[in-house]
């Protein structure tokens, strides 16, 4: 009977062995899918700070004069229209740049749901070898 026990014990420790390894190679799976996951939001991130530039530049550069002359008619002052016409281009820009460092925080680059998986599998391999 105690050699019953023994064999029980080596296929209890070899199946929580295999489970285990099973396991880890499941959490760098998500840990990978994660993290890739979070580089594609990094990359978004600065594309956004990229497209801001972009705009920026294209809207100084091909819209500004010819906005101003417009409005400058309509308002009847060249230094209010031109006022105008920067508060805007300033304000598209600024919301560019903050929807840009929205998506490149340090906080979506934490791989949150890997985390929780692997404190969660920890207590659940706890209490199975402690039972």
């Amino acid at each position: 009977m105690a050699d019953h026990r023994g064999e029980n014990i080596q296929t209890l420790l070899g199946d929580a062995l295999r489970d285990t390894t099973d396991l880890a190679r499941k959490e760098l799976a998500l840990f990978k899918a994660e993290m890739a996951q979070n580089v594609r939001n990094l990359a978004m991130g600065l594309a956004m700070f990229v497209a801001a530039a972009v705009f920026a530049i294209i809207c100084i550069s091909l819209l500004t004069q010819s906005l101003v002359e417009w409005l400058a008619t309509k308002v009847n002052s060249d230094a209010l229209a031109s006022l105008i016409v920067a508060v805007i281009m300033g304000a598209v820009a600024g919301g560019l740049i903050l929807y840009g460092r929205s998506k490149m925080s340090a906080s979506t680059l934490t791989p949150d749901r890997t985390i929780r998986n692997v404190q969660r599998d920890t207590a659940v391999l706890s209490e199975r070898v402690s039972a």
